[in-house]
């Protein structure tokens, strides 16, 4: 069973805790796989926070750096500096090889204890400049969901860590299993652009009956030929209005969109099956093998063939 370990602090906010045991700390009996075991943890065994609510728990800061994968969802002050306790347990849980994740400005106390030096990261975009004038060896990417460095990962604000949380399921666990606990978190099992995932958001706005019309006929007919003619076409609009409510709805363009869900519906194909990339790139509706490894190594910055590797591996 995997480990999870997240810090409440005083002043924090309930939301990014909040995710972090609905993703980590629900039991999912029906996925029929080797859940987490989730340990909140705190600096005291109470904590106040927003609102005036007292959380009390009995894991500390051993029990933090004790974990598999090491939650930290914000700091009380981006301004201020982490205790040094604190710090150490995240360098001892990280030198231990464990995985370090922080949701929001929990990225401050990562950057503070050195473990994003020379590395990507991102937090809150109204943090990011200050979190890159504060730590000026971290590169710091205020455009994206959220960064996975492999034993750190950072996610943008608040629902973001939304994004992340399901993303290590996915690393965790596969596809399948994530978009199961995304569908019952009632989210996307993931915005696009897979591991460099924008803030540009392909799900469309409720009121958009025309172009939701369209996505969902698309994502029914991956393996079709579509453009953005037809998909125009499908909603009565010229093609130059359908660009426009398209990127007003959904945050990006047809185009991108629809080759991300072509690279999502390829995950669980190279997960389970025995189909060559030749064969899934034709299933998911790309032209050409060398097309479906162009833009899935641009999403997930790994090849088909890779994927398939590390994730059977």
């Amino acid at each position: 069973m995997r480990t999870v370990s997240v810090l409440a602090y005083p002043g924090m906010s309930m939301f990014e805790l909040g995710i972090v045991t609905e993703v980590f700390g629900l039991p999912r009996p029906e996925l029929d796989v080797d859940w987490y075991r989730l340990t909140v943890c705190a600096e005291a065994h109470e904590v106040t926070v927003i609102g005036g609510a007292r959380l009390h728990t009995d894991g500390g800061l051993d029990d933090l750096a004790a974990a598999d994968t090491v939650i930290i969802p914000g700091v009380p002050d981006v301004r201020g500096s982490c205790s040094r306790a604190l710090l150490e347990a995240l360098r001892s849980a990280h030198g231990r090889g464990a995985r370090l994740v922080s949701i929001c400005s929990g990225a401050f106390a990562l950057a503070e204890a050195g473990l994003l030096d020379g590395r990507r990261a991102t937090t809150h975009w109204r943090y990011a400049d200050r979190l890159a004038a504060r730590f000026p060896s971290v590169s710091v990417d205020p455009d994206v969901l959220y960064v996975d460095e492999g034993d750190v990962l950072t996610s943008a604000g608040s629902a973001a860590g939304l994004d992340l949380c399901v993303h290590l399921i996915r690393t965790d666990h596969g596809a399948a299993v994530a978009n199961a606990v995304a569908r019952r978190l009632v989210v996307p099992p993931h915005r696009e652009g897979g591991q460099a995932q924008f803030i540009e958001s392909p799900v469309p706005a409720p009121e958009d009956d025309a172009v939701t019309a369209t996505m969902a006929w698309a994502m029914a007919n991956l393996t079709s030929p579509i453009t953005v003619g037809s998909l125009a076409q499908r909603a009565h609009m010229s093609t130059r209005s359908y660009l426009r409510r398209f990127k007003d709805s959904s945050g990006t363009s047809p185009i991108r969109w629809l080759i991300a869900q072509r690279v999502q519906a390829s995950l669980p194909l190279l997960e389970a099956s025995d189909q060559s990339v030749a064969e899934i790139a034709a299933a998911v509706g790309f032209d050409s093998p060398v097309t479906f490894r162009h833009h899935f190594s641009r999403a997930l910055h790994t090849s088909p063939s890779g994927y398939r590797r590390a994730f059977r591996g």
